[in-house]
């Protein structure tokens, strides 16, 4: 059983902090998303560091786990945090989220949703992200194409 899953036995929905990162997956102007299962909405791959992991090792084990995709490397994009990474879950849990946000352009594998936490795996043009986003990844992303954008037109 997960931590936060023993945590949440112990403190019920409670509002907590919680830490974890994203794979921001790139390439020839798209950007990998997944359609979440809890929510039906739109994010990145990505979830919460366990005991013991770093946020690398969490981005890799959750990029792993929810699209099959191995990263042959990683960098640090933003540390993000605050009240507009506040989230409440279909099911109530309430977090105050730090998400450590990793690029990847070179990875191994082919993209195939887990079923469990993604529902399907689609790239996307940058100028076409849905607007069905997930609220804690709406910052990361746009962050991402804010800086892209700004690089593009340099």
């Amino acid at each position: 059983m997960s931590y936060i899953s023993e945590l949440r036995k112990v403190i019920g929905t409670r509002p907590i902090i919680v830490v974890g990162a994203v794979v921001l997956v790139y390439s020839d102007d798209q950007l990998l998303l997944q359609q979440r299962t809890d929510n039906g909405l739109w994010g990145l791959p990505g979830g919460i560091m366990e005991l013991g992991e770093t946020l690398e090792n969490t981005a890799t084990r959750e990029l792993y786990e929810e699209t099959g995709l191995t990263a042959s490397s990683l960098q640090l994009f933003h540390v993000f945090s605050g009240q507009n990474l506040y989230y409440q879950y279909p099911n109530g849990d309430e977090v105050y989220n730090v998400v450590g946000a990793f690029l990847c352009q070179h990875y191994k594998g082919v993209p195939q949703a887990d079923r469990i936490e993604t529902e399907c795996l689609q790239f996307f043009n940058f100028d076409e992200i849905p607007q069905e986003i997930s609220p804690p990844d709406q910052p990361i992303i746009a962050k991402f194409l804010e800086k892209y954008l700004k690089k593009d037109s340099l």
